[in-house]
C-alpha cells in the first residue's frame, strides 16, 4: 500500500488581509487503517519513591539509633528508672565551665587568624596574580595531607627546642607566652594550620560566584580605596562564604582532642575525655549537647544563607515619583 503524502501548502492570494494569512492551515489527521489501534502518547516513567523512602529512612536510621541509644543510656539507671541528673549536674561539673570558654575563645580566635590570613591572599590572588592560584591551593590543602600527629610531633619538638637554645635572647618569654595554660596561642596556631583547607575551599567558592575585577573596578571608580572596596563591596558579596568558614573552624576547634592533648593543654575535647572514666553518663551527655549545639549552628548558617541569597537576588525596588 503506497504512503500517504500531505498535500502542499497552497499560498494565500495577493491582496489577502494580514491577519488572515497569519493564521495556520488546518491540517487532517493522519489517515489510520481499518482495525488497526490508534497510538496513544507514551506518559512518563515515574520514579520509585518508594526505593528513596527506604534510602533516607535507613541513613536517618543509621544516624539516628546511636543517638537515642546514648540519650537512654544517659537518662536511664537499671534498678533506678529515669533521671536527668546527667544534664542538670553539668554546669557544676569540675572544669566544665572553664574548658568550654577556653574552647570558645579559642575557636574565635582561630577564626580571625584565619580569615585574615585566607581572605587577603585569596583577594590579591583574584585580582593580581591567577595564575598563582594552583600554588595557593596546594599550599592550603596540604594540612589534609600532613597527619595531626606529625604536626603535633613538630611542635612539640620547637617548643622544646626553643627555651633551651633560646634562653638568652628576648624569644626566651615568647615561647613561654605561647604556652600559657589560661589561652594557649600555640593551638591557636595549630588550629589556624588545620582550618586552612575548610576556610580556604568556602572562600573560592564564593569568590567563583563573583566577578571581582568588576566589582572592584566599579568601587575604584567610585571613589573608594582599595581597603574599602574590599571590606564595603567584596565582603558583603561573600557574607555566606565567611559565615561557612567560621561554622567549619568552630566545629574543628569544639571537636579536635589529638593536638591538645598531646601538648598538655584541657580544652573542651579533652575534658570530655577526661571526665568519661569517672562520669561516663555525664561525658555522654555532653558530647549529646555538643552535637545538639552543633546541628543548630548548621540550621541557623544554612538559613542566614537561604535569607542572604533571597536578599541578594531580589530585584531593587523602582524609585517612587516626587
Amino acid at each position: 500500500m503506497a504512503a500517504l503524502t500531505p498535500a502542499p501548502a497552497t499560498p494565500p492570494a495577493a491582496g489577502t488581509p494580514a491577519h488572515v494569512r497569519a493564521q495556520p492551515v488546518a491540517q487532517e489527521p493522519a489517515h489510520v487503517p481499518d482495525g488497526a489501534p490508534a497510538r496513544r502518547p507514551r506518559a512518563g516513567r515515574r520514579r520509585p519513591r518508594v526505593w528513596r523512602g527506604a534510602v533516607l529512612g535507613l541513613a536517618g536510621a543509621y544516624f539516628l539509633l546511636p543517638l537515642v541509644s546514648s540519650f537512654v543510656f544517659t537518662v536511664h539507671t537499671p534498678g533506678q528508672g529515669v533521671s536527668f541528673a546527667a544534664y542538670t549536674d553539668l554546669l557544676s561539673a569540675e572544669g566544665f565551665t572553664e574548658s568550654l570558654l577556653l574552647s570558645l575563645g579559642l575557636a574565635a580566635a582561630t577564626i580571625a587568624a584565619s580569615l585574615l590570613l585566607a581572605v587577603p591572599a585569596l583577594v590579591a590572588v583574584r585580582l593580581g596574580s591567577p595564575r598563582l592560584r594552583p600554588v595557593v591551593e596546594v599550599v592550603c590543602m596540604m594540612p589534609l595531607v600532613v597527619p595531626p600527629i606529625a604536626l603535633v610531633t613538630g611542635i612539640a619538638t620547637v617548643l622544646r627546642w626553643g627555651p633551651e637554645h633560646l634562653a638568652a635572647t628576648p624569644f626566651y618569654q615568647t615561647f613561654i607566652a605561647v604556652q600559657n595554660e589560661a589561652f594557649p596561642l600555640v593551638l591557636v596556631l595549630a588550629y589556624t594550620v588545620l582550618a586552612l583547607p575548610f576556610v580556604y575551599r568556602s572562600l573560592d567558592a564564593g569568590l567563583r560566584a563573583l566577578d571581582v575585577p568588576t566589582l572592584v573596578e566599579a568601587a575604584r571608580d567610585c571613589g573608594a580605596s582599595w581597603p574599602q572596596a574590599v571590606v564595603r563591596v567584596l565582603l558583603p558579596n561573600l557574607r555566606s562564604s565567611l559565615t561557612g568558614a567560621a561554622f567549619l573552624t568552630l566545629a574543628l576547634v569544639l571537636g579536635e582532642f589529638t593536638i591538645a592533648s598531646l601538648l598538655g593543654f584541657r580544652p573542651f575535647a579533652v575534658w570530655i575525655v577526661t571526665i568519661s572514666g569517672a562520669q561516663a553518663r555525664m561525658s555522654v551527655a555532653v558530647s549529646i549537647l555538643s552535637l545538639a549545639l552543633t546541628w543548630a549552628l548548621l540550621l541557623l548558617l544554612s538559613r542566614a544563607g537561604s535569607a542572604a541569597g533571597a536578599g541578594e537576588g531580589a530585584a531593587p525596588a523602582a524609585p517612587k515619583e516626587s
